[in-house]
């Protein structure tokens, strides 16, 4: 019962006492005992700790040589064959190692001689840093880093010429817009970054990172606008990032559960988008950006119901044509939520709202039907969803070819079956196009959710169920929360100055402050217009 009652109000979650991780079992790792050990001055005791640790992985290397072609030192490199860069490594660290003269024949003269040496003169690489610590040796391994470590030294010298592919930066194909950029994410964390910085020109973008996984260790960077981003907010994601206790993060789906206040709802409360101009856009508000290492989709927090319908082209075209297509926008968004509850509920429960013609013709058009309409409209609804899930899954060639002749063939052989009437195919079909134009992809799959309760209700108990479930909804969406802010923000609580940039938008030089409710510290966006 409480798990249900905290869907109907929404209870936030994070109101309460945090769920931390309670009772950690570790078994499986020794990540406590690795922190506690030390680089020693013995090489030998270096390589038999850290072969015992990762020995078995064919693609780990330990290349041992001697340092100079004097010195005695005895050095030992270790890397993963497939992440760094090969050239770089043997032109740059090997080379110089090996063959430079400067160092003394004497294999015991180490300490901060041989250490400023080796750091200051020998090292070509612009990323080098040092660790007295054998858990950044290992992380920094199996992160694609080369380490180095060097007889009578008890440091290691953590090298940077990784090199791994990665997709080329490409337009995102879920994002698609008429006007404005063609660059889209990619699965590679560093790049997502450049894309984002290219947007500001100001020391005041923060990137804050830090890993989540045991086994993992996937890089997670929290983009905000220092002076802009509320304090609060950012401690707040901080601190819900900090307590995931997972084996391991691939996707960011992951950390969107975990951080979301209300799991439990079928309502999305964190945007994902693969557009790096979504990003700069929202950081610009006062929003928090999380990116995850190995995906292209960026969260965006907070964020509300208005968020998911506004799409990144309506900051591009005049504010007249944006204002228009946002309302149609509205308008479809209730279309493909209460479109086939409405028709069900009027056509079963409440004739005399229809016009005498158009009742005849519906008459006539179902007759022969052996089915009710809600029967029919499930029928129909669960075919649709049935195409939608194969044109995903099969190969993007053929897919989108499945999906329309699927649709055409089933909705006709259906209607001359007799088992579905034709305007009933209409007005499904009417509702899975509307869906289309929401420019946000997990609201779309909500409104789907939500659509079958609501033509149950309506074919139970007509246009009054249908009242009540969006009633229920309603509640059920006042009550949530998205890190603080409500989330039919600026319609509840009604905020007047929010209004310039929901239902329609005016010109850009009209709005010359942040919306309200996600930061209050610094909301002047432009000088007023004289």
């Amino acid at each position: 019962m409480n798990k249900w009652f905290n869907l109907i109000t929404g209870k936030n979650r994070f109101s309460e006492k945090s769920p931390a991780a309670n009772g950690k079992d570790n078994s499986l790792y020794e990540k406590e005992n690795l922190e506690q050990t030390k680089v020693s001055a013995k090489l030998q005791d270096n390589l038999q700790f850290l072969q015992n640790i990762m020995g078995l992985n064919s693609d780990v290397i330990f290349r041992s040589f001697r340092l100079g072609t004097k010195s005695g030192n005895k050095t030992l490199v270790i890397y993963i064959e497939s992440m760094v860069d090969k050239t770089m490594l043997q032109e740059n660290i090997l080379k110089p190692l090996m063959y430079d003269n400067n160092f003394a024949s004497d294999p015991k003269t180490a300490g901060e001689s041989l250490h400023d040496l080796v750091l200051n003169s020998m090292l070509v690489a612009a990323n080098v840093t040092i660790t007295k610590f054998m858990s950044k040796v290992v992380t920094d391994i199996l992160s694609g880093g080369v380490i180095l470590m060097i007889e009578y030294l008890d440091n290691a010298f953590l090298i940077n010429i990784r090199s791994h592919e990665q997709r080329v930066i490409t337009e995102p194909e879920a994002e698609i817009l008429v006007r404005g950029p063609r660059e889209g994410f990619t699965e590679s964390l560093q790049t997502n970054i450049v894309l984002i910085r290219r947007k500001f020109n100001s020391p005041n973008l923060i990137f804050e990172s830090l890993n989540i996984g045991h086994l993992t260790a996937t890089k997670i960077s929290i983009a905000y606008l220092k002076g802009i981003a509320a304090t609060e907010l950012v401690t707040n994601v901080k601190q819900r990032l900090q307590k995931i206790d997972i084996d391991g993060i691939l996707e960011s789906g992951y950390l969107e559960e975990f951080i979301e206040d209300h799991p439990h709802s079928p309502l999305p409360q964190i945007m994902h988008t693969e557009r790096p101009d979504r990003v700069a856009g929202n950081l610009l508000e006062g929003r928090v950006a999380i990116i995850t290492d190995g995906t292209p989709i960026v969260l965006i927090v907070p964020m509300g119901i208005s968020g998911f319908l506004t799409s990144p082209e309506d900051y591009y075209e005049r504010s007249i044509i944006v204002s228009a297509i946002r309302l149609l926008r509205y308008i479809t968004f209730a279309a493909s939520l209460l479109l086939p509850s409405l028709y069900i509920a009027i056509s079963t429960f409440h004739q005399e709202m229809i016009p005498s013609k158009f009742l005849i013709s519906i008459t006539s058009y179902g007759r022969g039907v052996p089915f009710p309409l809600l029967f029919e409209a499930l029928l129909l609804e669960s075919t649709l969803e049935v195409l939608r899930e194969a044109g995903t899954r099969l190969p993007r060639s053929i897919g989108s070819a499945v999906s329309i002749v699927g649709a055409l063939v089933i909705g006709q052989a259906a209607v001359q079956a007799g088992l579905v009437s034709p305007l009933m195919v209409i007005i499904v079909a009417g509702t899975g196009i509307a869906s289309f134009t929401l420019p946000a992809y997990n609201l779309g799959m909500a409104l789907r959710l939500l659509r079958f309760p609501l033509m149950v209700l309506a074919g139970s108990l007509g246009l009054f169920g249908v009242l009540f479930g969006v009633i229920l909804i309603t509640i059920h969406a006042t009550s949530l929360h998205s890190f603080g802010m409500p989330y039919l923000s600026p319609l509840a609580p009604f905020q007047t100055a929010n209004l310039k940039d929901l239902f329609t938008r005016v010109p850009w030089w009209a709005m010359d402050k942040r919306p309200a409710g996600i930061s209050s510290i610094n909301r002047r966006r432009q000088a007023p217009r004289p």
